[in-house]
């Protein structure tokens, strides 16, 4: 069994066949979908499939691509959207500095915000960072001070001081098709020595198909390749790494195994 912990199932090129999508990654071993939110204007339709599906929950929040446009979103919105039975994760969200599409204090900002609310309601912090390391770890290095809560590094590409770090802080790690890709040695490196209990599979769906599919539109039950690659990498059998990620993803994201 396998969980796909973050993909888009309201973005162009999944939506338009989402039920095909879906019975696809479940033929392939994916018992489980995390559908990712990145704007407000998504939240009902992301909320909406989960309803319609057992085993597809949401999550409600704003991609740092999208701050500058949500600069006044209070906490109060998150608050309330995280009321519903399957909304069980707050993001995604974080700092995205390669693009810089908004403001890097507006970012910052709003990235406090999620934060508060996943202090408050104790549902996982679903974070993107690129190009952001220092100031994603001193954000979480402060929050943290003022209270935990769980949180998660989503399509972990980063530096393995970073990733040390963050796991050191208590954060759990999600791994996308890039690391099948050639030019990620760092990135294998790194993945290979991710805590047992702290590693998520993901897509990102419809992005970032990893191999033999790199290069088409990306949809969850790639999710078993990925899980294969890691498991190689990581000297353990896919059976076995699909219910250690299987099991990670349920201890973080407790509302989903309520």
């Amino acid at each position: 069994m396998l969980i796909d912990s973050h993909c888009h199932l309201e973005y162009e090129g999944l939506v338009e066949d989402q039920g095909g999508v879906l019975d696809r990654a479940r033929s392939a071993g994916v018992q489980g979908f995390l559908n990712i939110s990145t704007r407000r204007s998504e939240w009902d339709r992301v909320v909406a499939t989960a309803e319609r599906h057992a085993d597809v929950w949401a999550s409600v929040g704003i991609h740092p691509h999208e701050a500058d446009q949500h600069a006044d979103l209070g906490e109060a919105a998150l608050l309330e959207a995280t009321k519903h039975p399957k909304v069980v994760g707050i993001g995604e969200t974080g700092l995205d500095y390669y693009y810089d599409k908004s403001d890097r204090e507006v970012q910052q900002a709003l990235f406090r915000t999620h934060i508060s609310v996943a202090r408050e309601t104790g549902l996982p912090l679903i974070i993107h960072t690129r190009d952001a390391e220092e100031d994603t770890f001193r954000i979480l290095d402060e929050e943290m001070g003022k209270g935990g809560f769980p949180a998660l590094i989503h399509c972990f590409t980063a530096s393995a001081d970073f990733g040390r770090k963050v796991l050191d802080l208590g954060l759990s790690i999600s791994i996308s098709g890039i690391v099948t890709f050639k030019n990620a040695q760092d990135l294998q490196a790194v993945v290979a020595t991710i805590p047992a209990d702290r590693i998520l599979v993901e897509t990102d769906s419809p992005f970032l198909a990893p191999v033999p599919h790199r290069g088409k539109r990306c949809e969850p039950a790639y999710t078993a390749d990925t899980a294969r690659f890691v498991a190689d990498l990581r000297g353990t059998s896919t059976d076995e790494l699909g219910a250690a990620t299987t099991r990670n993803f349920f201890n973080l994201f407790k509302k989903a195994a309520a």
